[in-house]
């Protein structure tokens, strides 16, 4: 029995010593930033968790953050991106870069009055002067409402206080995240954050917010009964503080007691709370500092004043303010001083400690002046630093009686000011009674040569270059001078030069700021530039140390704010001082102005190691700069861009794949991976240079991919000289894993104009690629497949009635809901009303394609048409040579439904040019219209129904849908060979081999689990059995799941369930019974792994599985064997013909010897050759269903030729 007691008792003391632990962690320390319990349960829930202290939304707790919005019509809430392409809000979280990623968003609002959305976070104990939050915005006036002037902001509120404003970020549009810091200070008791939205009229998730990070927010930790480290201040409570944070004005221990008697006695402290304290506000300027506190500027208006005081951090606390006077800027400039001070001299200086707030575009600038009979600068801190206030010390020498003045520069811009407060002078800056009066007044600067926009925009606007000598290129003798320390942190940049180089340099040094950020120096505003604009410099990371530190390069855009990293290293360059390396930038095009910034931190300040920078110089950067390209717009990618450039003002770069081209198959293509987690945003752009005006049509041809079951849209644009953009071609939807050729007509121009490749991320999952662009003088050919989105491809009308490219939205009541190609009402179609009263009875409307070359052999037309309303008429489709009559290829009379129907038929041309014909004769409609989607002329004779789907040629008549009621994903065509990303079978079942081709369906972490995709068949008839055959793969590590379905009048009818198959290829047999016409449908619903595929798919029209013939075998329509026959009689004839001609013709010419002529317009790698002539006979592509392949102005083949 001792045993056992023994362990009861263990087991009960182990219980007390937990209950103990849980106990201590649930004390006044929770929400303290510091992980107090073991697991640091401490800390969740409290606007961020565990020890991360970071919240990204994932959890439905939203790491305890709540709406508190009043009243109900406007609000905060957890949202997702969705499966589609939103019209409003971001299309993914930040954090994963996903629709099934989380953020906190607004929802729609819709008022006569500015409405409040406030999002609050739980209670947090107190803060540091060094807390910062870290986090990611997005703003986007999606509706084109106006975002107002306070579309977010936040506040803290703390103990007996008025909410304090502490960050107002720049109201503009942008379909992105941005990224943003909030400081929020010194807080010592318990305070809660606020988000704050004010709109009157916004679109839901409009305004969101996503990964807060809480950085640096702990107080230093206590070290009772031990020493504090070298150079380190011990504070009453027990913590340690750096030297340089004693008497500095804030409170760092936690206590005060670094800023308390026993440390600061004899340093002057004014806060302004009181009075002045000596501080002179006369000025001789009509612009005058005042000091003031936020309450009196107002807390309706947001962006008005610094929000909050320095040293209560308070909307209450005073401070010293100017901005720009209600009654307009009379002077830019402003001044205060304090009472006269005794000379001092360097082992005895006066330091003199401030805090600075330069907020918005008012804010021009601050500079410390010592005046005793002249008036000389000292320290001057330029332009806006953000919405903090940031330490700034500065030491005086002066040999005789002095007073420091004090002088901001104001801007006449919207919002923003210069605020000064916690002004502590050292006990060297001593009073004096004397008084020297100013001699004179120093030379005013001399005013800008030019306008402020045209400063340092890389063309020399003024004589001797003034306007661009001093804005960061160290080509010119002040360029160095341009660069601007707006460090905030223990780090900044200072400029050096070195006497033996006579070189100017910057380097990072100690710095007074308080924050624990990077140093960073910027220039003056930039720009705009052309695409061609580089930054090149050198830079040295040199030292003793393994690691020295890391140095980067940002843009901060007018409009877009900052900008990710261009450019980074981190470690060092080498031992020695002069361990230089060099670097070439692109900067590329940017519309708006901008900054450029170095930033950097080193581990640690020494001596000896050291962080430099020089010779840094701006090529090619004037905005109306372009380089020639040798091959232009044509372009394979294998060397660089050739004349086309990267969008600056998208969401993400094109970049280079190698191993994966068009070209060569094994060279460099250009391609948006949608499924990289690191891509944010919506938009990638692909610019070219601008073209000159022409009075020809021109022709922009390439090879593209569109793979993968959630990708996106690739579209081809024109640009013109007012930035105002037109769609000329646009693709969609999963294409299978292989290149397409397309041919786009660019219409003449008559000014100068731009081309641009756009993938529009709608997905998460797959890749957008282009390769072989070549742009050539003169129309393109006829395409092989035309959807008519935005272009009609040559299709003409040649009767009295015409026939209409369309879509929904043209303001047609008569027409298809959604065309077939998109299935959407955005998607456009051709047209004709049959009403008797447009389309009299017996009067035919004809739509002809343009005309095409003939050839030997048999080509099948593929299309999609719509019948609708009562009595639609007679529908036929004709093949019309050039020479004799035309052949009936197809046709219909029946209204079967109100719905898109697949047509196909024969086309046998011998080698006499030949075009299609739609006739349409009216019936004496009434309501009524036939209208025509996806014509595709494939290179092999049709295939009979219910014949066998190999998957070899193409997905024959199965099409995947593009409705997102129905659907969110695709399935896809690939191979094992030609597979570079998801796990799939070894082998096809047709071939056996990794050649072969079927269809999968993925399981990734990129989409939702659960979403769905559907094959479909062409609309097939009633039947008493007709037999489906098919082979499925689904290993037993996949957790898809395969359905196969009926479709009939909208309603889905379950014919089979397949969950696991655990091994190889599988065949299935299904009896399909119907008294209505119906579809089949194959159904994959995503799991969290895994695969499913399919191949070989057959179904027998009245047949069943047990081989019986169950339905009525009907021939085929009259029509379609007579036009067949006739056709082949008459190309007999005129094969016959043309065949002796030929015959003639070759000889003659064999003797002559003439060379033919290229096609101008080529690569600069000369292993492609651009079959733009056709004069190749090439093996078709797989036969895509025009839902498949994207159906548009096209012509598609395979890299295979034939002997």
């Amino acid at each position: 029995m001792f045993p056992l007691r023994s362990t009861a008792l263990l087991v009960l003391l182990a219980l007390q010593f937990a209950a103990g632990s849980w106990a201590s962690c649930q004390t006044e320390k929770k929400c303290d930033f510091v992980c107090d319990c073991s697991n640091c349960i401490d800390e969740q829930d409290c606007g961020y968790r565990g020890e991360t202290f970071e919240c990204d939304f994932e959890d439905a707790e939203m790491c305890g953050w709540t709406d508190k919005s009043l009243g109900g019509i406007y609000s905060w809430e957890r949202h997702q991106g969705g499966d589609t392409l939103s019209d409003s809000g971001p299309s993914s979280d930040y954090t994963t870069g996903t629709a099934t990623g989380w953020f906190a968003a607004v929802r729609e609002v819709r008022a006569e009055s500015l409405q409040s959305a406030v999002l609050i976070s739980p209670e947090i104990k107190q803060s540091s002067p060094t807390c910062r939050l870290h986090l990611r915005y997005f703003l986007w006036d999606s509706g084109h409402t106006g975002l107002g002037s306070a579309p977010l902001w936040a506040s803290i509120v703390h103990q007996g206080s008025e909410d304090a404003v502490v960050w107002r970020p720049e109201a503009s549009s942008v379909r992105g995240w941005r990224e943003a810091t909030i400081f929020l200070g010194r807080i010592p008791s318990t305070f809660q954050i606020r988000l704050h939205s004010q709109r009157s009229e916004g679109q839901r998730g409009n305004v969101a917010i996503d990964q807060l990070r809480f950085l640096d927010c702990a107080l230093p930790s206590l070290l009772p009964g031990k020493a504090c480290p070298e150079g380190m201040v011990r504070c009453k409570n027990d913590a340690c503080v750096e030297q340089r944070q004693v008497c500095d004005g804030s409170d760092d221990c936690g206590d005060g007691s670094d800023e308390s008697g026993e440390h600061c006695g004899g340093y002057n402290y004014c806060d302004f709370e009181k009075d002045l304290c000596g501080w002179d506000l006369r000025s001789l300027s009509p612009l005058k500092w005042e000091r003031i506190n936020q309450q009196k500027i107002g807390t309706s208006d947001p962006l008005k004043g610094p929000g909050r005081d320095h040293s209560k951090n308070t909307a209450s606390g005073h401070f010293l303010y100017v901005t720009v006077p209600d009654t307009g800027l009379s002077a830019d400039w402003a001044a205060f001083q304090s009472p006269s001070l005794q000379p001092t001299n360097s082992s005895h200086p006066c330091k003199m400690v401030m805090y600075t707030h330069q907020f918005g575009p008012r804010s021009g600038g601050l500079t410390v002046m010592v005046t005793d009979l002249n008036l000389k600068p000292i320290w001057q801190r330029g332009g806006a630093l953000g919405d903090l206030w940031v330490k700034a010390e500065v030491e005086i020498v002066n040999n005789v009686t002095f007073k420091i003045l004090i002088m901001a520069a104001v801007r006449e811009f919207a919002y923003g000011g210069v605020a000064v407060d916690s002004i502590i002078l050292s006990p060297e800056c001593r009073l004096s009674s004397e008084n020297n009066s100013l001699e004179g007044f120093p030379k005013p600067p001399k005013d800008p040569c030019t306008d402020p926009d045209k400063m340092c925009d890389f063309q020399a606007d003024c004589a001797g270059a003034e306007d661009e000598v001093r804005c960061g290129d160290f080509s010119y003798p002040e360029g160095s001078s341009g660069w601007t320390d707006s460090s905030i942190g223990s780090q900044g940049w200072l400029l050096g030069h070195n006497i033996t180089t006579k070189e100017d340099y910057l380097y990072v040094a100690e710095a007074p700021g308080q924050q624990l950020t990077e140093a960073q120096t910027r220039t003056p505003l930039l720009g705009p530039t052309g695409p061609n604009c580089q930054m090149s410099f050198d830079f040295s990371l040199a030292g003793s140390p393994d690691h020295i530190g890391e140095v980067s390069v940002r843009v901060m855009d007018s409009v877009l704010g900052m900008e990710p990293k261009l450019w980074e290293f981190g470690g060092k360059t080498g031992a020695e001082e002069d361990a230089w390396q060099h670097v070439d930038i692109l900067i590329g095009r940017r519309k708006q102005r901008f900054q450029l910034l170095f930033e950097a931190r080193a581990v640690k300040l020494y001596s000896h190691a050291n962080i430099r920078v020089k010779d840094v110089r701006f090529v090619h950067c004037h905005a109306d700069y372009s380089s020639s390209s040798p091959t232009g717009l044509s372009c394979n990618f294998e060397d660089g861009l050739c004349a086309w450039y990267q969008d600056k003002s998208d969401n993400f770069d094109w970049t280079m794949v190698s191993g994966v081209d068009h070209t060569t198959g094994g060279g460099t293509s250009l391609a948006v991976d949608v499924w990289n987690p690191s891509l944010r945003g919506v938009l990638g752009r692909l610019i070219s240079f601008p073209q000159a005006p022409g009075p020809t049509d021109y022709c922009l041809s390439f090879f593209y991919k569109l793979y993968g079951p959630n990708t996106g849209v690739l579209n081809v644009k024109l640009m013109d000289s007012t930035g105002h953009e037109i769609v000329l071609w646009t693709r969609s939807g999963a294409h299978g894993n292989m290149w397409h050729e397309a041919h786009c007509p660019i219409p003449s121009q008559l000014a100068i104009f731009q081309l641009m490749f756009e993938a529009v991320r709608s997905g998460f999952d797959g890749q957008i690629s282009i390769d072989d662009v070549a742009f050539l003088n003169g129309p393109c050919t006829a395409p092989r497949m035309c959807s008519f989105e935005k272009q009609d491809c040559g299709y003409k009308s040649s009767s009295k009635v015409k026939w209409l490219h369309r879509n929904r939205q043209s303001g047609v009541t008569t027409g298809p809901q959604t065309d077939h190609t998109l299935e959407t009402k955005l998607g456009y179609y051709m047209m004709v009303n049959t009403a008797e009263t447009n389309l009299p009875h017996g009067e035919p409307a004809v739509l002809a394609s343009p005309l095409r070359p003939g050839t030997t052999k048999t080509e099948c037309v593929e299309f999609w048409y719509r019948m609708g309303g009562e009595n639609p008429g007679f529908f036929t489709v004709y093949m019309k040579p050039s020479e004799g009559e035309r052949v009936a290829v197809f046709s219909d009379s029946l209204n079967q439904g109100d719905d898109w129907r697949h047509g196909f038929g024969n086309i046998i041309s011998g080698l006499v040019d030949w075009q299609l014909e739609f006739e349409v004769v009216g019936a004496g409609g009434k309501d009524s219209y036939i209208a025509i989607d996806d014509v595709f002329l494939a290179a092999h004779q049709c295939k009979d129904k219910g014949s066998k789907c190999s998957l070899e040629r193409g997905m024959c008549s199965w099409s995947n849908t593009q409705n997102a009621a129905v659907d969110k994903l695709d399935w896809e065509l690939t191979s094992r060979q030609a597979e570079k990303h998801y796990s799939i079978p070894a082998e096809d079942h047709t071939l056996g081999t990794e050649k072969g081709h079927f269809l999968f369906f993925p399981s990734t972490n990129r989409t939702a689990d659960n979403q769905n995709a559907h094959l479909l068949s062409p609309h097939l008839p009633p039947t008493k059995g007709t037999c489906l055959r098919f082979w499925a793969y689904k290993p037993s590590s996949s957790d898809c799941q395969l359905n196969v379905w009926r479709l009939s009048d909208g309603r889905l009818n379950q014919l089979m369930v397949i969950k696991d198959l655990g091994g190889p290829w599988k065949r299935f047999d299904v009896d399909i019974t119907s008294l209505e016409e119906y579809q089949i449908v194959f159904e994959g619903i995503k799991g969290t792994a895994g695969v499913v595929a399919l191949d070989d798919i057959d179904y027998s029209i009245g047949i069943n599985c047990a081989n019986e013939v169950t339905d009525p075998i009907e021939t085929l329509k009259k029509s379609d064997n007579a036009g067949g026959i006739a056709a082949s009689v008459i190309v007999l004839l005129m094969l016959i013909a043309t065949l002796v001609t030929l015959v003639v013709y070759y000889l003659r010419t064999q003797q002559r010897g003439i060379p033919s002529s290229a096609p101008s317009g080529g690569f600069s790698n000369e292993i492609y050759e651009s079959d733009l002539t056709q004069n190749r006979v090439r093996i078709p592509p797989p036969q895509n269903h025009p839902m498949a392949a994207g159906f548009n102005d096209v012509s598609v083949y395979e890299e295979r030729e034939v002997a």
